[in-house]
């Protein structure tokens, strides 16, 4: 009996079980949309258009940049050069004792910058002041046999007045004063002789000191104590011809090669904004010297000197730089507002569409609008309409940029 009911019980159906399997199957599929969802959603967000990323300056009011408020006419480039430069050498061949200068160093007109070996000059001197004191002494004696000649002569006239000697007596003696006489004029000029060999082997002397021609800074040592150096070349190459270079700071000017076909655009005294190509943030007040009056037939070119307003350290020869030629500035007529502008850099615009634009930031979004432009200063544009002052202008704008995309400051 026990039996039949055991197996009975075997095959009863379990409803508990039967009801729990379909609701497991609802949380799964629940679990499934989810994932969909949270992909579709991913996708969504990687694949969504994302922000420019761009630069922007602001926009100055017209007077916060440029020079005097003059547009630039002609821009050029050029080299800082040095009116009064000088490689300084020695006048005399000899070996160098003694050398004072650094490359950098700054020195005075007429500082001794080096020394030559002086030993055998000197020597040459010495031998020269004992010459003076021979011929001196030579000088002496014959003035005293003069004097002594001359009394004897004086004597034997009075005596020959008494009959007490004879002509011929008298004559000797004034041989004898005539010869001295004579004697004592070359001893004279013996003397001088002497003294101006003295004074050559002083001024050989002096020249072995090497003194700094004028007030600069010593760009280049050319040589080394120890070496011979020369005024020419000389020694198959083992002879310096050059001590040093010096530079006078306060000749710095600007020599630029205009285009032949511009150069009527450039006067004397015409004002120019000189940017060094090491300080491209940094305008030099300048002034046109002067035009040479002769072209380069290969460039085409000629060549404007440009004087520098403004002395400064940085500032050193040999230099790139850029120059803006400026336009005169002209007072505004007194019936009729000047319009000013604002000034944006060159790079903040655009041509679309046969027109002048530029991108300025509004938010978080690139507004574009169309401008009136005026004249150029240096690296930025006048622009007349379009713009406020303050603000901020996109520069550099990347080609997909459009009208009220969205886009994010990039950090400089």
């Amino acid at each position: 009996m026990d039996d039949k009911s055991a197996l009975l019980n075997q095959l009863r159906i379990d409803r508990g079980s039967a009801s729990a399997s379909p609701g497991n199957g609802k949380v799964w599929l629940g679990a499934a949309a989810a994932i969909v969802a949270v992909a579709v959603l991913a996708a969504w967000w990687w694949t969504r258009p994302g922000a420019v990323p761009v630069h922007v300056v602001a926009a100055l009011a017209r007077g916060e940049g440029g020079s005097a408020g003059a547009g630039s006419i002609l821009d050029a480039s050029g080299y800082v050069v040095a009116r009064r430069q000088a490689a300084v050498a020695s006048k005399i061949t000899d070996r160098m004792v003694e050398l004072d200068i650094e490359e950098g160093d700054r020195v005075k007109a007429g500082q001794i910058i080096a020394k030559l070996d002086d030993t055998n000059i000197r020597a040459s001197l010495n031998a020269a002041r004992a010459q003076v004191e021979f011929a001196k002494a030579g000088l002496a004696e014959t003035q005293v046999n003069l004097t002594n000649a001359q009394r004897d002569y004086d004597r034997q006239k009075t005596l020959m007045q008494g009959r007490f000697v004879s002509q011929s007596v008298v004559d000797n003696a004034q041989t004898t004063v005539d010869a001295l006489r004579a004697q004592l004029a070359t001893q004279r000029s013996n003397v001088e002789v002497a003294q101006r060999n003295m004074n050559l082997a002083e001024r050989n002397l002096e020249d072995t000191i090497v003194r700094a021609p004028f007030a600069g800074v010593v760009i280049a040592k050319s040589a080394q104590v120890g070496e011979i150096v020369s005024p020419v070349s000389a020694g198959g190459g083992f002879t310096r011809t050059g001590i040093g270079t010096i530079v006078d700071m306060d000749s710095l000017e600007i020599e630029v090669d205009v285009n032949e076909a511009y150069i009527n655009r450039v006067q004397p005294n015409q004002p120019v904004d000189s940017v060094l190509n090491a300080y491209p943030d940094w305008k030099i007040p300048s002034h046109v010297i002067a035009i040479i009056p002769t072209g380069d037939r290969a460039k085409a070119t000629v060549k404007v000197r440009v004087g520098l307003d403004l002395k400064d350290g940085r500032i050193v020869p040999d230099m790139g730089v850029r120059v803006s030629f400026l336009e005169d500035k002209k007072p505004a007529a007194h019936d009729q507002p000047r319009a000013e502008g604002v000034l944006v850099p060159s790079k903040a615009l655009l041509r679309q569409g046969g027109k002048d634009v530029v991108f300025v930031l509004k938010g978080q979004k690139a507004q574009r609008r169309t401008v009136t432009l005026g004249g150029t200063v240096g690296d930025s544009r006048q622009v007349l309409d379009g713009v406020s002052a303050g603000e901020s202008v996109i520069v550099d704008a990347p080609a997909e940029l459009k009208d009220e995309a969205a886009v994010t400051v990039a950090k400089p």
